[in-house]
């Protein structure tokens, strides 16, 4: 214990004596007392003692040396120097009190450094800081020989003018700023839509000056051309005009194959409300389907409510009757098993398909798909969403996925060597081509049709094509086609308010503005019942709750009394 105190002590002289570049050397713990080599390890300590210290003083005879020689050169540069004018001195002055700021700073960041690690000898610092001392003495004898006082008045307030800022930001922050960076405007991204969206099949907006002859629009057979006159139709609008032969178009050749022998394309129509989106698909699929030889599930037409859905329905049955095509409703006013029945038909033994056409909403389409058996949508030809975007933003319960899985379920099952099997797309080639199978054609109608490619994505659109309307003049040729479209002659308002004077709002529009019928749409169910409990306590307005909450029988009537004027809310 006491060698190892000896050489501990040893360590703390030389250190603060300064000793610089000093080798750490290795340190012997004592093991035990040995009487024969005491005197032989003392001997050998002083020894080194005194190497130590002969070293110590040789260096510092050396620092002093290169100290006194440096503070020479200093000297004979400062008279060699030529006598500066009195502005040089004084910017020169300022250049060095500059640049001596700058290494103060990077000293002072050197000094934190060495104290954090505490490893580097005294002796260095001293040596580092003679250096910077003679890299300052040649920067201020080469400034002052050899830059114009101009020059470095400019520079020197440029550097002030840098150096402010930094201090600021460098003392709100706590880290150092390199460079004084100015906000620059953030140019604003431009969206960029896939071309089927930015470059669509534009139609006129104005329906009642661009009305089209029935007998005009090509591919209509006869038989419906009849079916039109005897309802009163004389002529098409803009819209229906225009995708009724696109549709027709694909199925010219058959259930199998489309235009060129290939797959036909998806489409999409975007149309205001009233410009007869139900007669361009309802017209072409019954006369596809009239040349139909078995009765199987071909058109499935998938509706948000059930009373879209009944409207619907009624429009398909109105133009197939006369025809080989049925058409059936899933919408839940029935049981399920009434649904089941209807879905199928006793042939003596045998059971058969009794719908070429079903409508449905999608809570009920995943209801058969699942638990009944007969419905088979491995046939289906015809893939119809109508309000698009309501159906795109809800997708209750996953029902397309159902859908497709249902369609290209012979895929895997016993008949996956069927003639006719049917495949998931994929990649088209000779083989994928050949054998023919029957493509299924997705057809997209809303009044608000998105232009969100990521929300379109959902739906595995194939190569489609778009088909919207115009907002502008009838005369003018250039369309701009925008998000939403509005029938013609609707005026639109809007009042801001907060919420909770909403229905002081409404009130005011009935009682003073003397505005009536008034259709109020409302987020839920929950608010369109506490609205209808409130106005109903406040008195003297005739309303009604329209709502799932009520019956199908309940909301047919009250449609009725709206309809007559017996209800102004």
């Amino acid at each position: 214990m006491q060698y190892g105190g000896v050489f501990l002590k040893l360590g703390q002289k030389l250190f603060e004596r300064g000793a610089p570049e000093m080798s750490l050397f290795l340190v012997n713990r004592y093991l035990g007392d040995d009487e024969d080599g005491v005197m032989s390890k003392v001997s050998h300590s002083q020894a080194l003692l005194t190497k130590l210290q002969q070293k110590v003083k040789q260096k510092q005879r050396q620092s002093l040396a290169k100290q006194r020689e440096w503070t020479g050169e200093e000297e004979t540069e400062q008279q060699e120097v030529p006598s500066e004018t009195k502005d040089e001195k004084r910017s020169s002055e300022k250049h060095q009190q500059q640049q001596q700021k700058k290494r103060r700073k990077s000293k002072a960041e050197v000094l934190l450094d060495a104290d954090s690690n505490n490893s580097e000898p005294a002796g260095k610092k001293k040596r580092k800081g003679a250096a910077d001392q003679k890299q300052r003495s040649q920067e201020s004898g080469q400034s002052a020989a050899g830059v114009s006082p101009e020059s470095r008045g400019c520079e020197t307030e440029r550097e002030q003018e840098v150096e402010e800022p930094n201090r600021d930001s460098s003392a709100a922050t706590g880290f150092r700023v390199l460079g004084g960076f100015e906000s620059r405007p953030v140019n604003k991204v431009k969206r960029v839509l896939p071309q089927w969206l930015a470059e669509p099949d534009v139609f006129h907006r104005d329906i009642k000056c661009n009305l089209v002859p029935v007998s005009s629009v090509s591919g209509v057979s006869a038989q419906l051309l009849r079916k039109l006159e005897a309802n009163g139709i004389q002529h098409f609008f803009p819209g229906t005009a225009e995708v009724i032969p696109a549709i027709l178009e694909g199925a010219q050749h058959g259930h199998l194959i489309g235009r060129g022998g290939y797959r036909p394309r998806d489409l999409c129509v975007s149309a205001p409300t009233g410009s007869g989106k139900t007669l361009s698909f309802v017209i072409p699929v019954i006369q596809v389907l009239m040349e139909r030889t078995v009765c199987e599930i071909r058109a499935l037409a998938v509706l948000p409510t059930k009373e879209l859905a009944q409207q619907v329905y009624k429009v398909f049955a109105s133009y197939a009757e006369g025809t080989p095509v049925k058409v059936v409703m899933l919408g839940g006013q029935r049981s399920f098993a009434a649904e089941c029945a209807s879905l199928s038909e006793q042939r003596g033994s045998a059971s058969c398909n009794a719908a070429d056409v079903v409508v449905v909403t999608p809570g009920r389409l995943v209801d058969h798909i699942s638990k009944n058996p007969a419905f088979c949508l491995e046939h289906l030809r015809f893939l119809i969403i109508d309000e698009a975007d309501r159906m795109i933003d809800s997708m209750h319960q996953s029902w397309l996925t159902q859908v497709l899985k249902a369609v290209y379920r012979s895929a895997a099952g016993p008949e996956a060597r069927a003639l006719f099997r049917r495949t998931e797309p994929a990649c088209i080639t000779a083989a994928s081509l050949s054998p023919g199978q029957t493509p299924l054609q997705k057809l997209l109608f809303s009044a608000t049709l998105t232009q969100n490619p990521e929300k379109l994505q959902q739906l595995g659109l194939h190569q489609p094509q778009l088909f919207s309307s115009v907002h502008g003049p009838s005369g003018s040729t250039t369309a701009v086609v925008d998000r939403f479209d509005f029938p013609q002659g609707l005026a639109e308002f809007y009042v801001p308010c907060t919420m909770n004077k909403k229905p002081l709002l409404i009130l005011h529009f009935i009682l003073y503005l003397k505005l009536r019928p008034i259709l109020c749409f409302t987020n839920s169910r929950e608010t369109a019942h506490r609205l209808y409990r409130l106005v109903q306590l406040f008195g003297g307005v005739q309303a009604a709750e329209f709502s799932s909450r009520l019956s199908p029988g309940e909301r047919k009537n009250t449609l009725k009394d709206f309809e007559q004027g017996k209800i102004q809310l």
